[in-house]
């Protein structure tokens, strides 16, 4: 129990660290609810489930989970994931890859840039 304890609190530094201000660290927080909430059916940080991996979205190439059986059309996006990609692809994924397997939409912007915040927060690998 003392090991999960320090253990989390490791993990609650490394996003101190990472994403630095006091708004920051809440906004990843509300994104981790949210995630958890909205999207944890189809995805996790670190398992590829109906959805790949995502612990180190941020900066990785589309379809670049190596593994995961991505559609056609993910494997032809030729971008890299950052805040405008993310969100983007998050307001309707089928806008940017026409007959991509994810059906899920994130309307609200407040939300969708939690939830980014939070992808960012897990780091890589």
């Amino acid at each position: 129990m003392l090991a999960r304890t320090f253990l989390s609190g490791l993990a609650a530094g490394a996003i101190l660290l990472a994403l630095g201000s006091p708004a920051e660290i809440a906004e990843a927080a509300h994104g981790k609810e949210l995630f958890e909430r909205r999207c944890s059916g189809c995805h996790s940080a670190d398992l590829n489930k109906e959805g790949p991996r995502l612990r180190g979205v941020f900066g990785r190439k589309a379809a670049g989970v190596q593994g995961f059986s991505y559609s056609d059309s993910l494997k032809k996006l030729n971008i890299r994931w950052d805040d405008a990609s993310l969100d983007k692809w998050l307001i309707d994924p089928d806008a940017m890859a026409p007959d991509t397997d994810m059906a899920f939409r994130l309307a609200d912007g407040a939300e969708r840039k939690a939830v980014i915040a939070y992808l960012k927060s897990l780091g890589g690998q």
